[in-house]
């Protein structure tokens, strides 16, 4: 009995992840490939049964993120606390004017189970729905399959909701991971929060190119999403995708560049000491020995930093 329900809760984790990842993320956030509305909706009903909320509230706050991040104006940056990028904003009551879905997503404004699963644009109305819907599914689940079935559930839908919120803090705290390119912002590659989210945490490579359907570039970078993405393709589900490698030359904006410039100016003597010197006893020191000194390794080269 235990071993078919933990079959059974990784079965229910991979669904609902892969709801978020190659539905909400990839697909209705990034457009990074194109399938039938079926599949589409197949998709993003497995993540909305993740209490991950209304898909176009979702879509549209991603949207902002890659828009402002690291900003004021993202919705959850880690730099401005670690709550409100956690959960904080996700217990707003409506979209700022900043993240209107009418500016932001345009794609999804009219598509009626979108409109309906937003609730008329009322945050708190919508994860009600959500919430209802999702415990109601596992009511039925439980008359139908037992309270067992319904309780491994109802906890792997719980614990996803849970992984895009961790990742949102994880994956733009600097020390936490590593990058492949320079982006101007936080984001950082971290290979257990990639595990845990069906290839999520290749964080940093996402945001060096956000409309693509592939996140792990790297051989050691495995990414079950875009595998995903990728068998459908090859058997006729998505007609075009966009991808691309560790290779693809990034053309984004760059943090600044500490560069290290050598003066060979003598170094500026304090006045205070210069003061001080001047009511010493003065030497003479001949001239030949003089040029020595200033040419040997005891002169002080100054070394000024400047940003590019």
């Amino acid at each position: 009995m235990l071993i078919s329900l933990s079959i059974a809760f990784v079965c229910f984790y991979v669904v609902h992840m892969a709801g978020i990842t190659v539905g909400y993320h990839r697909l209705l956030a990034h457009r990074s490939y194109k399938t039938n509305k079926a599949i589409e909706y197949i998709f993003v009903m497995a993540g909305y049964l993740g209490f991950s909320s209304s898909p176009m509230w979702w879509a549209t706050l991603h949207r902002a993120h890659h828009r402002y991040t690291d900003t004021r104006l993202d919705p959850h940056a880690p730099r401005f606390g670690i709550w409100e990028a956690y959960i904080g904003w996700f217990l707003h009551k409506s979209y700022a004017e900043h993240l209107k879905p009418e500016t932001c997503s345009k794609d999804m404004i009219n598509d009626p189970l979108y409109k309906f699963l937003d609730a008329g644009g009322n945050w708190h109305k919508a994860h009600l729905l959500n919430s209802f819907i999702n415990f109601s599914l596992r009511g039925v689940m439980a008359l139908v399959w037992g309270w067992e079935v319904a309780a491994v559930s109802l906890l792997a839908a719980l614990l996803v909701q849970q992984m895009p919120l961790l990742l949102n803090v994880v994956c733009h705290l600097p020390r936490a991971g590593y990058q492949n390119f320079n982006t101007a912002d936080t984001s950082v590659n971290v290979g257990w929060v990639a595990f845990l989210t069906l290839g999520e945490g290749w964080h940093n490579n996402h945001h060096a190119f956000p409309g693509s359907a592939r996140h792990g570039l790297k051989a050691s970078e495995i990414d079950p999403s875009w595998i995903i993405i990728r068998f459908m393709k090859a058997i006729g589900l998505v007609s075009w995708m966009n991808e691309i490698t560790i290779n693809t030359k990034y053309k984004g904006p760059h943090k600044p560049v500490e560069v290290e410039i050598v003066s060979d100016l003598p170094t500026a003597v304090p006045a205070g000491l210069a003061a001080a010197q001047s009511l010493a006893k003065p030497e003479l020191t001949p001239v030949a020995v003089l040029s020595q000194h200033t040419r040997s390794g005891n002169h002080r080269r100054p070394r000024l930093k400047i940003k590019q």
